[in-house]
C-alpha cells in the first residue's frame, strides 16, 4: 500500500464559543493542514497520485482561510472552529473537489495547530 501526503499552511484567528479557558478568547495559529491519500498500486509513471493536483485543491482551500477570523466564515459561523472541525471541513471539501479516483483515496486530513499538537479526521478506522 502507498500513502501520498501533501501539506499546505494558513494563518488564522479563532475563538471557541463553548470552551472555558484561554481558547475562548480570540487568538491565532500558524496552521498546517495535511491530506493523505492511499493507493494499492502505482500508475505507469510510477506514481500513486499527482502531487500537483492534490496541492492545487488543498492550497485553494487553505487560501480561503488564510488571514481570516474563522468564526466569521461558514461553516464556522455555526460550527466551532476547533482543529477537529477544521480537519473535517478540509476532508469534506477535498472529497467534493478532487476527481473521483482521488476523492475515494482520501485517507485522512490532519490539522496541526502547533508543531506539537494536531487533530485528524477520517471516515475510515485507522490504526497506526
Amino acid at each position: 500500500m502507498y500513502i501520498v501526503s501533501v501539506e499546505a499552511h494558513y494563518d488564522s484567528a479563532h475563538y471557541l464559543r463553548k470552551y472555558k479557558g484561554k481558547c475562548e478568547r480570540l487568538h491565532g495559529h500558524h496552521y498546517v493542514v495535511e491530506v493523505a491519500l492511499v493507493a494499492e498500486e502505482l500508475n505507469e509513471a510510477g506514481i500513486a497520485f499527482d502531487f500537483v493536483d492534490v496541492k492545487r485543491e488543498l492550497r485553494a482551500l487553505a487560501e480561503r482561510l488564510d488571514h481570516e477570523n474563522l468564526n466569521e466564515l461558514p461553516p464556522f459561523t455555526e460550527v466551532e472552529p476547533s482543529a477537529e472541525n477544521q480537519a473535517r471541513y478540509f476532508y469534506d471539501e477535498l472529497k467534493r473537489r478532487l476527481p473521483a479516483e482521488m476523492s475515494e483515496a482520501v485517507l485522512y486530513v490532519r490539522v496541526w495547530e502547533t508543531p506539537t499538537q494536531w487533530a485528524q479526521y477520517s471516515e475510515r478506522r485507522l490504526f497506526f
